[in-house]
């Protein structure tokens, strides 16, 4: 598990403040670049996983920045990668959105805490943060949206298989979450291919961007259907509530 840790060791001990070193970048292909930051840590006791489809420049520069601080200290590489793995999950506005999304359906209840944010702290232990494509993938320089398409083209088809597929499998326990459409779609993919039980993932949980807004306030029941905008369908909104709420009703009785 740490042998990538130790190959960018010593770029990560004398990285510049703002984390972004070229001597980082795993991999290339035209306008992607895909850049090597320390996610690769598995708990493979986790009751739950929460997965978004790749860590965001905020996430991989938390992560690289606790790394460092870990290095400095003397820290052995397991608790290296435990400890820049959970600092830099699903970091800034992000967490606290999830937070409220993942109580407001149960999951709380279920892992028998008081919040999900348990989860991040003193509860960490039943729950992995993962992301489809593992290391922070950028198209000409910014965070990666779903385009180009994961399944079409190679290099991200190839990351998807040998390194969230290979973690999947060792996580076979787990209920999957997936956040976002393109990570839904990600995770119907490898289910065909035989990397994770197709009932134990859990969708469709709205995206917890801050550019989501809206229609996560209208998710957790803090607006309205009447004022809500053209752009949000709450039918939809309301159709995948009752799912997921049914699918983990079914989870907790098995």
């Amino acid at each position: 598990m740490d042998s990538l840790l130790n190959k960018y060791r010593n770029v990560i001990q004398n990285l510049p403040d703002n984390c972004i070193d070229e001597k980082l970048i795993m991999d290339r292909d035209g306008k992607l670049s895909i850049y090597y930051a320390p996610f690769e840590y598995i708990n493979p006791n986790a009751k739950v996983v929460i997965v978004g489809i790749t860590p965001g420049r905020t996430q991989m520069t938390n992560a690289l920045r606790e790394a460092q601080n870990q290095l400095k200290a003397g820290a052995d590489s397991h608790t290296v990668l435990r400890q820049a793995k959970l600092t830099g999950a699903f970091s800034g506005t992000l967490r606290n959105n999830l937070i409220n999304l993942l109580d407001h359906i149960g999951i709380n209840q279920w892992l028998n805490i008081e919040t999900t944010g348990l989860l991040f702290g003193s509860m960490a232990h039943l729950a992995q943060t993962a992301s489809v494509l593992s290391y922070p993938v950028f198209v000409d320089g910014k965070d990666y949206n779903g385009t180009p398409n994961m399944l079409k083209q190679p290099l991200l088809k190839r990351y998807l298989h040998d390194h969230f597929g290979n973690q999947a499998r060792e996580l076979n326990k787990a209920v999957f979450i997936p956040l976002g459409d393109k990570t839904k779609e990600a995770l119907s993919f490898l289910s065909a291919e035989g990397f994770i039980d197709k009932d134990r993932i859990l969708g469709d949980l709205p995206h917890p961007s801050g550019a989501n807004a809206e229609r996560i306030a209208y998710f957790l029941g803090r607006k309205n259907k009447d004022s809500l905008s053209a752009k949000t369908n709450p039918e939809k909104i309301d159709m995948a509530k009752n799912t997921l709420i049914k699918q983990l009703s079914i989870i907790k009785g098995n």
